[in-house]
């Protein structure tokens, strides 16, 4: 349960731990020595986990349609077994 996810949380070095709005009820179960080494947050919606789990704001991608032919050009020749096709790496 919650209390074992915040304990595992607590040991492994993490300082915020973002918890369902609805489990809130549960933290009366944490030992305080728990909560004062943890900030635990309660979220209602996947924006308020954006908000605070990323560092920066968000920014629309630029994708142009030069973009979309490059990506498909890379991607048609991709496994095609033809000879001379070199082993892609990571």
């Amino acid at each position: 349960g919650l209390k074992e996810k915040l304990l595992a949380a607590l040991r492994g070095g993490i300082k915020t731990v973002l918890i369902p709005e609805e489990n809130e009820k549960d933290l009366e179960d944490i030992p305080d020595n728990v909560k004062t080494g943890l900030r635990i947050v309660p979220v209602s919606d996947i924006d308020e986990v954006l908000e605070i789990a990323l560092t920066g704001p968000l920014a629309p991608i630029e994708w142009s349609e030069a973009d979309e032919a490059a990506l498909h050009a890379s991607l048609s020749g991709q496994g095609s077994g033809e000879a001379g096709d070199q082993p892609r790496t990571h």
